[in-house]
C-alpha cells in the first residue's frame, strides 16, 4: 500500500463548495475527490477525454437522427397530401369504364412496383438521380460561362 502523506493547499471557497457537493454526491471524501483530480490531471486522463469526445459525438449523431426523422415525417406527409389531391381531382368514371379503369390501375400499380424494386435493389435513389442531374447542370452552365466568356474576349 503506498504511503500517504499529508500536504496543506489553498482553494477558494466556491471551489471547495463544489468539491463539498461531489464528494456528497459520490459518497467519498474530499480528499479522494482532490486526489482524483490531481491524478487526472497529471494523466491528462485519456479515457475520460474519450469519453466525452464519444458523448460529444454520439450527442451530433442524435440531433442528426432527429433532423431527419423531422424531414421524413415531411416527406410522408407531403406525400399524402398530393396524392389526396390528385385522387379528389379525378374525374368520376361511368359504371361501365370502371372494370377497364381499375385493371389499368392494377397494371400501373404492378409497375410502380417493379420501378420501386429495381431502385430500391440497385441502391439508386429518385433524389440521388436529381442531385446528379442538378449537378450536371450547374457543370454544363459554368463551362457555358466559361466559354462565352472566352469568345467574347478574342
Amino acid at each position: 500500500m503506498a504511503v500517504r502523506r499529508r500536504m496543506n493547499v489553498y482553494f477558494e471557497s466556491d471551489l471547495l463548495k463544489q468539491v463539498a457537493l461531489l464528494a456528497a454526491r459520490q459518497k467519498v471524501s474530499q480528499s479522494a475527490v482532490i486526489e482524483m483530480a490531481v491524478r487526472s490531471f497529471l494523466t491528462g486522463d485519456i479515457a475520460g477525454q474519450q469519453e466525452a469526445a464519444l458523448i460529444r459525438r454520439l450527442d451530433h449523431l442524435s440531433r442528426q437522427m432527429d433532423g431527419l426523422d423531422e424531414d421524413l415525417s415531411v416527406m410522408g406527409e407531403t406525400l399524402a397530401l398530393y396524392v389526396r389531391a390528385w385522387m379528389n381531382a379525378q374525374l368520376p368514371l361511368p359504371p361501365d369504364a370502371q372494370e377497364a379503369a381499375k385493371a389499368r390501375g392494377r397494371e400501373r400499380y404492378q409497375n410502380f412496383l417493379a420501378i420501386l424494386l429495381r431502385h430500391l435493389a440497385t441502391g439508386d435513389r429518385f433524389l440521388k438521380e436529381r442531385s446528379r442531374d442538378i449537378a450536371a447542370v450547374r457543370e454544363q452552365r459554368a463551362v457555358d460561362a466559361n466559354g462565352a466568356g472566352e469568345s467574347s474576349v478574342g
